[in-house]
């Protein structure tokens, strides 16, 4: 037997006023788009806001069904809406952030696993890491340079 370790490194920003002018105006497109949200279940709110090679942000909120799981995350909503309307574009940086209506969220929100998944598979096909920016409500800031960094061990078609 041996171990192997794995090492993920984030850079961290107090608030987001540290963040630079380009990813403030992403990350506040993110928390507009939050507040668009359809969560009357969970009653926990996403926005994600991404910006393309092209010049253009694609905004995307999660969107809840009776019927769970046929709802959509926010993260997975931008990057299909990305994925359909600009298919030859690159996803360069993508801004995330999460607030519950009934407690303030403070902690950085990662994308849950699915929604990793289907940023793993844009990283992939575009060989081209994409920066992720997460936040709560308020506070820090997380940022990590590739999906990569966030999911070491992705499972892409070279398994298939």
């Amino acid at each position: 037997m041996k171990e192997i370790s794995i090492t993920s490194s984030f850079n961290v920003y107090d608030n987001i006023e540290e963040l630079s002018e380009e990813i403030q105006n992403l990350m506040q497109q993110a928390v507009e788009i939050r507040k668009k949200a359809y969560a009357p279940y969970s009653q926990f709110r996403v926005g994600a806001a991404l910006l393309l090679d092209n010049g253009e942000i694609v905004l995307g909120s999660n969107q809840e069904n009776a019927a769970y799981p046929s709802g959509l995350c926010a993260e997975r909503t931008a990057i299909f809406y990305a994925g359909s309307r600009y298919p030859e574009a690159k996803i360069l940086k993508m801004a995330i952030t999460a607030a519950s209506d009934t407690n303030q969220t403070t902690a950085p929100i990662p994308p849950c696993g699915s929604c990793r998944q289907s940023i793993a598979e844009y990283e992939i096909k575009q060989d081209t890491p994409i920066e992720i920016y997460f936040m709560g409500e308020i506070g820090e800031v997380y940022k990590s340079a590739s999906l990569k960094n966030l999911l070491p061990f992705m499972f892409d078609k070279k398994f298939l």
